[in-house]
């Protein structure tokens, strides 16, 4: 009995660890076809809107669905012929509004009942992904699936563009929609300066020292945060935006510092005679970060306010980039050694309360993963037979999606 029950238990930990989630058969998935009724004047503006709903609702990873687009009567209660054995149709009509946006309707039906029906209103069409990422946040949310509250966040990434010149891009998680908020100079290392996305921190390695600058996104307004010599990257942020890690080097030595918002004081965290930098918050006072004190890149954490330092990973021998989620860690690890050919560098994730890794990426050079807000997914950038790219993982799916940038290379994001 004690046995049985040991096992029972055993089963219902691994059940919940992200490292070894157990994947769904595609087989047993339901299956969705989306049938479009649209009225709206610029067909080509109606294509790509398809395909943005159609590669939402694979990204979601919880139907098989159907690529072929067809059109059907909106109001029908009736799917088409060849949509008659699918578990659930998708019905959407796309309309001209007074304004250069446009307005959608959708219904998803299960058979001939709508179980869900919702009306959008957009007033620039250039923003029509985002409705797309809101649908398939909708159905998702109906069928009962954990929150994907990231599918309508806003992306931010530094693109360089030529030798010291960078832009810096705001973008929904797909880069279909880019709009350039910072041109012009070096200017590295974005992040969000709050859940909400209302203004963001970067580095500019335009000044007289590095210098971190505050954003405010509507405004687009600017203002010096704090600088210091040799190096100033904000590397994460608090969740209620108060407090930021910072990697500083005023005296020509890497650590990590944490800097007050409000009273704008910085506290020095690490202070190891080698390299401490990117520091990531793993709940209200603990962090983690990179570190050379053991002659090679490594993954430790320690509590805030504490000496103490803790080796949190015992793979490899280059392990770096690393970010955090309640008791999960993804880094970035050097997975080849090879001195006349390009190396591979794969993600790789692990929890705190139990010994297995699980590699989440196979081919290329694949690095600065970030978890979304809930945990469910993994943001990184993939470098790959000269393309970058940011890529989508979603943990419990098992899924990787690749998203290409056209031109110029991701340095550094956020979303």
């Amino acid at each position: 009995m004690k046995i049985l029950l040991t096992i029972l238990l055993t089963l219902s930990l691994y059940a919940s660890d992200a490292t070894i989630e157990v994947i769904k058969k595609v087989d047993s998935l339901p299956s969705l076809a989306v049938e479009e009724a649209s009225t709206y004047s610029d067909r080509t503006l109606k294509l790509k809107f398809f395909k943005a709903l159609i590669a939402d609702l694979n990204v979601i990873s919880i139907f098989n669905v159907d690529r072929f687009h067809r059109e059907n009567e909106f109001e029908s209660k009736r799917v088409l012929f060849e949509n008659k054995d699918m578990d659930y149709v998708l019905k959407y009509n796309l309309q001209n509004n007074d304004t250069d946006g446009f307005i959608l309707k959708m219904k998803l039906m299960k058979g001939e009942e709508t179980v869900l029906e919702k009306n959008y209103k957009v007033n620039n069409s250039n923003k029509y992904m985002f409705v797309a990422h809101t649908i398939a946040y909708e159905i998702n949310k109906f069928m009962g699936q954990s929150s994907i509250e990231w599918i309508k966040k806003k992306v931010i990434f530094s693109r360089v563009v030529g030798p010291k010149k960078s832009e810096i891009v705001i973008s929904d998680y797909t880069l279909t929609y880019q709009h350039i908020i910072i041109k012009g100079g070096f200017n590295l290392f974005p992040k969000w300066a709050s859940q909400e996305q209302k203004g963001f921190y970067y580095t500019s390695l335009n000044e007289t020292k590095p210098t971190l600058k505050y954003v405010d996104t509507k405004s687009a307004m600017s203002k010096n945060i704090i600088a210091s010599e040799g190096m100033m990257i904000c590397s994460d942020v608090s969740k209620d935006g108060k407090k930021l890690l910072l990697t500083m080097a005023p005296d020509a030595q890497a650590d990590i510092y944490l800097y007050d918002v409000s009273s704008k004081k910085t506290t020095k965290l690490t202070k190891y005679r080698g390299i401490d930098v990117s520091g990531q918050f793993m709940g209200e006072n603990r962090i983690v970060f990179v570190s050379n004190r053991l002659g090679y890149p490594n993954i430790f954490s320690k509590e805030i306010g504490s000496d103490e330092i803790e080796q949190m990973v015992y793979y490899g021998k280059n392990n770096v980039a690393c970010s955090a989620h309640d008791e999960y860690i993804v880094y970035k690890a050097r997975e080849s050694s090879h001195a006349f050919s390009k190396n591979t560098f794969n993600l790789h994730i692990i929890s705190t309360r139990t010994d297995f890794i699980r590699r989440l990426t196979a081919t290329g050079v694949n690095e600065f993963p970030r978890f979304s807000v809930d945990g469910d997914a993994i943001l990184f950038i993939k470098n790959y037979k000269n393309q970058s790219s940011i890529g989508v993982i979603r943990l419990k799916y098992n899924k990787n999606y690749l998203f290409p940038l056209k031109y110029g290379r991701v340095q550094a994001m956020d979303w």
